[in-house]
């Protein structure tokens, strides 16, 4: 949850012609996550969890990709590289997860 807050009040600095842009898919994305692990974490069936934290670390790719991107044109003030790690954990953590359901 605190990466997710990062996150957006990073998309608070963006030029307001990102708003239907990289915001957008920034806070879409960031949505996902949350929403897809906790919708995981409820179910009981092995291949719907599997399913939707697969989906989970797709949007935690494409954040990544979206900071990249922002931060290449200078877009962001501040560098990304912490956002962009504390992504990478996240998405080694949802695939221990993963493995584990194997």
């Amino acid at each position: 949850m605190r990466i997710r807050l990062r996150k957006i009040e990073l998309t608070l600095t963006l030029p307001k012609s990102e708003d239907y842009g990289l915001t957008s898919q920034l806070r879409r994305s960031a949505n996902s996550i949350s929403a897809n692990i906790a919708e995981a974490f409820r179910r009981n069936m092995l291949k719907d969890k599997n399913r939707l934290y697969t989906i989970a670390r797709g949007s935690a790719f494409a954040i990544q990709s979206h900071l990249l991107y922002g931060q290449k044109i200078k877009y962001f003030e501040n560098n990304v590289d912490n956002l962009v790690r504390s992504y990478n954990q996240l998405i080694f953590d949802l695939n221990k997860i993963m493995k584990s359901l194997s």
